[in-house]
């Protein structure tokens, strides 16, 4: 357990001081060292975030797992009204930030854990009863349409889908026929679908992915122009500092397209070790996973591991064009307070649950000779050696 911590933490570090380095290159030409500053502010932030995170009994969230997913909805009710002071603005169409004095915040990013978390302690809860339709899909499935509506309100598809795929999984991981699932999840998918035919600006996007090169002038511009970027900076890259598709020809380029300015800076080789970073760091996860001392501590290593990875995979997979533009940031490494705390707060859970892991278990045979256990077993932990 404690390589994986190890692992885990120097990978996460490692993204982090790469994100740093990575953000004052690509935006020191327009505004110095403005983004690094405020970045630096987060990620002490996120550390404190993180740290506090590792240090309570990740137990604790069972307690707070509701008053928490109520919170996070009661936050994405109200970005969604015309608040008087300005404190929420429609910005490139969406309405998914409350704007304070000097700082934007997305209550999507504390809904994404806040989701996690209740999910965990309803898989925890209803263990036994989850390979049936009514307490395996019914009424997770209702909590889950609760936060992604709102999400989708925003409207904000990229996060709903990441959302939908980590809650879809942690059902199935918990027990939940596949016989029972795909129904809802292919109504998702038409629902989803029929949203996008009536939506024109996500239909072009749709359509520049499909023929990148027809619309490259159009909607497809930025994906093209990272492309480039990407193609540019070869095995070794370009050096640090000297990219040019920041200068004006990747609009995103310090936030979700950061990852094509770090292909031109330091080539395909960098590019692939921040691949391999996110992969280790997911094998960390499910390993912490594998050896909780419960089925909560399990749930929960499983989500925010999925989140994290999903995330990521999502994000490198529009910058080289393998998925359409989704707007999702490149954790620990993009611009952006919200999901740099998020993403940290995960990683400190982790450690929470590594710390406690195999302590106090209860094996399978007790939980179902006594009733009333004092804390269930988990059926997926590996036995203590």
């Amino acid at each position: 357990m404690r390589v994986a911590v190890t692992i885990l933490a120097f990978c996460v570090a490692a993204l982090l001081g790469l994100g740093l380095v990575m953000l004052y290159s690509s935006s020191m030409t327009q505004v110095g060292a403005q983004y690094l500053k405020s970045q630096l502010v987060w990620c002490a932030l996120g550390f404190i975030l993180c740290v506090a995170a590792t240090s309570v009994d990740y137990e604790v969230l069972k307690k707070a797992a509701w008053p928490l997913f109520f919170f996070a909805l009661f936050l994405l009710v109200l970005v969604l009204l015309p608040l008087p002071h300005g404190l929420t603005k429609k910005i490139n169409g969406a309405h998914r930030w409350f704007i304070l004095p000097g700082v934007r915040l997305q209550p999507s990013e504390l809904g994404k854990i806040a989701l996690i978390i209740v999910l965990a302690w309803y898989c925890d809860r209803f263990h036994r009863h989850m390979p049936t339709f009514k307490w395996g899909v019914l009424f997770p499935m209702g909590i889950i349409a609760a936060m992604l509506a709102l999400i989708f309100r925003e409207p904000d598809r990229g996060t709903t889908i990441l959302l939908a795929a980590v809650s879809g999984s942690m059902l199935l991981l918990s027990g939940v026929r596949w016989k029972f699932i795909i129904p809802p999840v292919l109504l998702a998918v038409a629902g989803l679908a029929v949203s996008i035919i009536h939506d024109p600006m996500r239909m072009r996007r749709i359509f520049s992915w499909w023929d990148l090169e027809q619309h490259k002038d159009g909607v497809g511009y930025q994906a093209y122009e990272a492309m480039i970027a990407l193609g540019s900076g070869g095995w070794t890259g370009l050096g640090l500092g000297n990219g040019r598709q920041k200068l004006g020809f990747v609009p995103e380029h310090h936030t979700d397209f950061i990852f094509s300015i770090i292909g031109e800076e330091l080539g395909l080789v960098a590019t692939l070790l921040v691949v391999v970073a996110f992969v280790v760091i997911v094998f960390c996860g499910i390993y912490i996973a594998l050896h909780a001392r419960e089925m909560f501590g399990t749930m929960l290593a499983t989500g925010v591991t999925l989140l994290i990875g999903l995330q990521a995979a999502i994000n490198i997979g529009v910058v080289t064009s393998a998925l359409p533009n989704k707007g999702l940031p490149l954790p620990f490494i993009s611009y952006g307070g919200s999901n740099l705390l998020a993403m940290l707060t995960c990683v400190g859970i982790l450690f929470s649950v590594a710390r406690r892991a195999n302590q106090n278990t209860i094996s399978t045979a007790e939980v179902f000779a006594d009733e009333t256990p004092r804390r269930k077993a988990n059926p997926f932990a590996v036995p203590a050696t």
